[in-house]
């Protein structure tokens, strides 16, 4: 390899045997401005390790689109469409900006913001549990320094477009703050601290690995069903404290008072997706968007006993659907298991879109102004799910 990795530094709460080969920071290079072997190396290096953080870059939004699309040549629209700011009723609405003259790099953040790469004034708003999720954290204890996950997810759009391969995320403007403790309020207690506006990763990977037998049977056999315009759909409904996933209280806008929409467009992927590199499965569900379990019978002359929906199933109720992929998801952002990213300004993390999940945490006053630039790509195929031998081995 042509280039320099080191460690990712973890926070106290991390499990460093779960992070041996997740993330590394990149040493001595410029990602806006490198050779074709060394961009490469860059390519190798983010599908073994899932995130990659470059220190102290300067980048135009012009390399950020070059960078993001070198993963994907065939890439040309940004992950979401190309309509998105025109679509009010989509939950993204208010927390995405276009840069003019390279609109597949969004804006995203905190405050007010005035000439910036082509756009006189925007105000950014920054995604908060509060505005999402069926309860919130009290202004009391708000003030106190406790707050929660955003939306854990996957940068998709889950209706007509494939999932992008890489999502790259550029740090502009960074606010100022102490640290923040996020609680889950499930009633386990758990809690994490956190740098003030983390972006939090977890592993797909470990979400697979670390279930039991008989949900790793589920999750090789299992496809999933999405919503048509998901974002849209979900707008009304509201999420669970974790940020994982919605509640089931009946209030997502109905299909047909959603925008036109047809069935060949829905998606309907693996729950375990492929890496192209290592192999591995990454157990890859967007919990907020998903509406169908699709369950294929165990393979012939498996095991039964204990076993889960040996025959296949279909599943098709919405809180059947989401109770399953929470049994699934939940563990897998448990604290020690969570990496949450102390931001510096010029910090530039590439994360394998198709290997993570990943939430946006904490509450930001009005003055405390966060700038970041985002991109990501429908790609031009969809995302690969585990093969024949994979089934044999899993289920």
């Amino acid at each position: 390899m042509t280039i320099n990795l080191a460690l990712l530094p973890l926070p106290a709460s991390a499990e460093p045997s779960h992070f041996l080969t997740f993330g590394r920071e990149v040493k001595d290079i410029h990602p806006g401005n490198c050779t074709p072997e060394q961009l490469e190396d860059i390519k190798q290096a983010l599908y073994q390790h899932e995130i990659l953080l470059f220190r102290d870059v300067v980048l135009t939004p012009e390399q950020q689109l070059s960078l993001t699309k070198a993963f994907d040549p065939d890439s040309e629209i940004y992950g979401h469409g190309a309509k998105l700011e025109t679509e009010t009723s989509s939950i993204l609405h208010s927390a995405l900006h276009a840069i003019p003259r390279v609109p597949q790099v969004q804006l995203i953040g905190n405050g007010m913001i005035h000439n910036h790469e082509g756009l006189s004034n925007a105000r950014l708003n920054h995604s908060t549990h509060k505005t999402f999720h069926k309860t919130v954290v009290s202004l009391e204890d708000e003030a106190k320094g406790f707050t929660r996950f955003y939306r854990w997810h996957i940068d998709a759009a889950l209706y007509d477009l494939s999932p992008p391969k890489v999502t790259t995320l550029y740090a502009v403007r960074v606010p100022k703050g102490p640290n923040q403790t996020c609680r889950y309020d499930d009633g386990t207690g758990d809690e994490l601290v956190v740098p003030l506006a983390t972006t939090a990763f977890v592993s797909g990977q470990t979400m697979f690995q670390q279930l039991p037998p008989e949900l790793k049977s589920v999750a090789v056999r299992t496809k999933v069903k999405y919503a048509p315009h998901p974002y849209v759909w979900m707008a009304p409904a509201r999420a669970k404290p974790t940020g994982l996933g919605i509640e089931s209280d009946d209030l997502e806008s109905p299909f047909d008072q959603l925008p036109p929409w047809v069935e060949d467009k829905i998606k309907i992927h693996p729950m375990l997706w492929q890496n192209p590199v290592t192999r591995m499965l990454s157990f890859q569900v967007h919990p907020s968007c998903a509406t169908e379990l699709i369950i294929s019978p165990l393979p012939t002359n498996t095991a039964r006993e204990r076993a889960l929906y040996p025959d296949g199933a279909h599943i098709d109720d919405l809180k059947e659907v989401r109770n399953l992929l929470y049994r699934m998801q939940r563990p897998a952002i448990a604290p020690n298991l969570v990496y949450p990213h102390k931001w510096n300004e010029k910090d530039l993390i590439l994360f394998h879109n198709r290997g993570v999940l990943h939430t946006v945490v904490g509450t930001l006053r009005p003055d405390q102004v966060r700038v970041y630039h985002q991109c990501n790509l429908a790609a031009s195929e969809d995302p690969t799910g585990p093969t024949s031998e994979d089934i044999i081995q899993w289920a």
